[in-house]
């Protein structure tokens, strides 16, 4: 029961840091690793024991599944270059110089766990940034921080169980572990699609069938990326880069006909699955902080001293891997533009200012992934304890804090003056979406030829015609070209969802009476219900 009560308490506590994180102006990571930190504090002494293979296993498939699935696949192939830069190029140069770096620091570090270290702390996190800033970044900005998060995640965790790797078996040969690399990525992606895409086509075989329940479907998508994870593994491919597969393969299939309502579940499921999971990593981070820095100075005579320098260490740390990621990015800014004038690409050849570099820079936060990768380390090597374990997650522990401090305070100063740009591009999209399929559905009515009928029904399906297509109609006047006409057009859009939301909230005080006076049962509240809300959720947010 123990165990219960935990999880429900941590459980309770993701969804108060969410409302405190309104009110307290800091991103919401840091508030749940306080609020971690304070449930672990001895008058409250909660205490939760970590099993690092069954972390990695339960936390680290559906995040990195969900990252996959959300992920705008355009922009990341339009950014394809700057994004294989950074996920793949400055997770191999991070290593390299951090690696050293970290050997040099702490010498009781050996090189390939210092290289493991410094792979576990290359995957940054695109949803801490995006909480940060406030959806304020440039565009195109923000499409290359989530591109490299979600790439970075499998290129440096694949890189870390390298590392760890040769850790424990002491045997290391750079042209070995570049050709397996190849093959266990490769392998991870095409277990990740192939299995995917099965799925896929037992859930069309089921739609075909009439077995199109919601709810089974939605537990099938639950299942996918731990059984891609799993089954990768299971081969000797990369479990993580199948679980990322897995979930862009997914969300081409999610376009399957008849299942509006299962993917209007899917996602709300799937949003609280990821905000679940992400703010229990955050709160265990937090209540792991007393233990982890009792381990790091317990076999010294002195807390103070000890910590003082343990965070001057991870201090240190940080710094160097921020001046290894700006000098990366300026560094190939600046050669892309090159190629691109060698190229004859004049138009493009604008090379970013300072701001630009440092906001990328400083938007390489740390979180999720890299708690999860570093809790990953065995607590054994070879039968004797794993050199500095404690170590190596009270140093990525404090980077994370340090990267979303920095953040909070960096991010703020450089977005100062800088108002994000209307997307006219997207928003030109959205409208020319909306025209085309208005006119397709108008002239899918107008080509309806009438069944045999009597009169009265054919009166009456002309009437309902022309209903239906005064609506598509409307939808073009919306769309219109000329500004004043979508000036009118969208307040009487405005106007008019005002009073249908009026409408659909007094008819749910109906019902809710109806209840009360026993006038109908419960299974009819919950029908009528249903139908209500999805309705009110077709309107959107209403000012």
């Amino acid at each position: 029961m123990q165990t219960a009560y935990t999880v429900l308490i941590l459980l309770m506590l993701v969804s108060v840091s969410r409302l405190v994180g309104r009110v307290i102006p800091l991103p919401l990571p840091l508030v749940q690793i306080c609020a971690g930190a304070l449930l672990a504090w001895p008058t409250l002494g909660l205490h939760v024991a970590l099993d690092p293979e069954l972390f990695l296993f339960l936390f680290l498939p559906p995040l990195l599944f969900s990252d996959g699935w959300r992920m705008p696949k355009r922009e990341l192939w339009r950014l394809r270059g700057p994004i294989l830069t950074l996920a793949v190029g400055l997770v191999l140069f991070t290593v390299v110089g951090a690696g050293y770096f970290i050997h040099w620091l702490l010498p009781s570090i050996p090189l390939p766990v210092a290289f493991a270290l410094a792979a576990v702390l290359s995957p940054t996190d695109a949803v801490a940034v995006s909480a940060i800033s406030q959806n304020r970044l440039p565009t195109p900005l923000m499409h290359m921080l989530q591109g490299e998060a979600l790439m970075n995640d499998a290129s440096g965790l694949v890189t870390f169980k390298f590392a760890l790797a040769a850790a424990v078996t002491g045997v290391f040969s750079l042209a070995n572990a570049s050709l397996t690399f190849v093959l266990v990525a490769v392998g991870g992606l095409a277990v990740g699609v192939a299995l995917s895409w099965l799925v896929g086509r037992l859930r069309s075989w089921m739609i075909a069938r009439g077995w199109d329940d919601p709810a089974t479907h939605v537990v099938f998508m639950l299942l996918l990326p731990f059984a891609a994870y799993v089954l990768a593994e299971r081969l000797g491919a990369s479990g993580i880069l199948s679980a990322v597969a897995a979930g862009m393969m997914q969300s081409w299939l999610d376009l399957l006909p008849r299942q509006t309502s299962t993917r209007l579940l899917n996602r709300s499921v799937w949003s609280l699955l990821e905000f679940a999971f992400n703010g229990l990593i955050f709160l265990l981070l937090g209540l792991q902080l007393p233990d982890i820095i009792k381990a790091v100075a317990s076999h010294e005579t002195s807390l103070w001293p000890t910590l003082l320098y343990r965070c001057l260490d991870v201090l240190a740390i940080f710094l160097v891997l921020l001046v290894l990621r700006f000098v990366w990015v300026q560094s190939i800014w600046r050669l892309s533009g090159l190629l691109r004038r060698w190229r004859g690409k004049d138009e493009m050849t604008q090379v970013p200012t300072a701001r630009s570099c440092w906001l990328l820079t400083v938007g390489g936060v740390r979180g999720a992934v890299t708690l999860a990768g570093v809790l990953s380390v065995p607590m054994l090597m070879g039968g004797v304890a794993f050199p500095e374990r404690d170590l190596l997650i009270f140093i990525a522990a404090g980077v994370i804090l340090l990267s979303l401090i920095a953040a909070c305070i960096a991010l703020p100063l450089l977005l100062r003056g800088i108002e994000k740009s209307p997307d006219d591009k997207r928003r030109n999209e959205v409208r020319e979406a909306w025209r085309k399929t208005a006119e397709a559905a108008i002239h899918a009515l107008e080509a309806e030829e009438a069944k045999p009928q009597d009169a009265a029904q054919a009166a009456l399906a002309a009437e309902l015609k022309a209903r239906i297509m005064s609506e598509y109609r409307h939808q073009l006047e919306v769309f219109n070209d000329s500004a004043e006409a979508q000036a009118l057009a969208f307040q009487m859009d405005l106007l008019e969802r005002r009073m249908r939301l009026k409408a659909l909230r007094a008819q749910r005080l109906e019902l809710y009476s109806l209840s009360r006076h026993h006038q109908i049962g419960d299974d009819v509240l919950r029908e009528v219900l249903a139908e209500l809300d999805l309705s009110e959720a077709n309107l959107g947010q209403v000012k």
